[in-house]
């Protein structure tokens, strides 16, 4: 880890990548700008049924083809495509969350958008079915509901998604958010399943890193909650025991023996996670190798939420240059 370590000089400008290394998507995604649709079919015809991959090349396509019609064009001209239905689906999720954010009223979004949403998500899931993105697509939308959604029907979506890929991280982390304090659940709720799955999970599976995201999670309604003053207890959060002993079994469940070599694209969001937890826990071993491994696959988010990306990344760049 350490030869992996000297590759990035303290001096380097971080970059941050919208696509954390993954060329093809890029080309892709230059697809969408210019109204084109027919790389984003090639991609994804290309990427089959890997299952990681192909949720990372959704949900970021998704993000990119929400302020345009390309997916809709897309439909037109191809109604009958499986995977033009998927991303259509996740584009409308991403619609409905977009104006959510820019109506500033959080749980409160229309509800007809999100119906509208909901019914792409069940029509997607009918067009692909063994896809399970369909279905962390609807674990995502329906959040945005005020009062959520009922206890059987969430169970069933979430069925429906485990019987496709039992172990697939976006549901998880959909699944997650939906039960946390900001959401329609508890700060134990959450907590409880991130820890579930976690220990469900076998081992080199990134789903340990559920326990980070939750950590983040809390950390975020606090703060927000706290508008900028200081919360009394709170200065131990990220390095109290239990979350130190958290943050080292996902390390080692996940990461433990790989070979010092850069991570997947489709690894990369859930990987800053973690690093951005073993740094701000203060762990310097962790935290720089987190960060070499990540590489230029760095992400404004989540390390946005405690002060400035570039400038906690080149910090620890520089720790693991020492």
């Amino acid at each position: 880890m350490a030869a992996l370590r000297r590759r990035f000089d303290r001096k380097q400008a971080v970059r941050f990548d919208p696509d954390l290394g993954d060329r093809p998507l890029t080309e892709a995604r230059h697809d969408i700008v210019i109204g084109r649709w027919q790389g984003v079919r090639d991609l994804l015809r290309a990427t089959g049924d890997d299952w990681p991959l192909r949720t990372h090349r959704i949900r970021l396509l998704a993000n990119a083809a929400a302020g345009s019609s390309v997916v809709e064009a897309w439909r037109a001209a191809e109604p009958d495509s499986p995977d033009a239905a998927v991303l259509r689906a996740a584009t409308e999720v991403t619609r409905v969350f977009n104006g959510a954010i820019a109506a500033g009223r959080g749980a409160g979004a229309d509800r007809d958008r999100i119906d509208v949403a909901v019914m792409a998500c069940l029509g997607a899931a009918d067009a692909h079915p063994a896809d399970p993105m369909p279905w962390a697509s609807l674990l995502a939308v329906v959040r945005l509901y005020d009062g959520g959604v009922a206890r059987r029907e969430l169970r069933s979506w979430w069925e429906e998604l485990r019987r496709r890929d039992p172990y697939h991280l976006e549901g998880h982390v959909q699944l997650l958010r939906y039960f946390s304090a900001r959401w329609h659940g508890t700060h134990g709720s959450m907590y409880d399943f991130a820890r579930d799955a976690a220990g469900a999970a076998p081992a080199g599976s990134p789903l340990p890193v559920l326990a980070q995201i939750a950590r983040l999670e809390e950390y975020r309604y606090v703060a927000d909650a706290a508008k900028g003053t200081p919360v009394r207890g709170f200065g131990q959060h990220w390095n109290h025991e239990l979350a130190v002993t958290e943050l080292r079994r996902t390390y080692d469940r996940w990461l433990g023996g790989r070979p010092p070599s850069p991570i997947r694209s489709e690894e990369a969001a859930e990987l800053n996670y973690l690093a951005h937890a073993a740094c701000c826990a203060g762990l310097t071993r962790e935290g720089a190798d987190l960060v070499a491994l990540l590489g230029e696959r760095v992400a404004k988010v989540p390390w946005a939420y405690t002060g400035d990306p570039a400038r906690q990344i080149a910090r620890w760049r520089e720790q693991g240059g020492k």
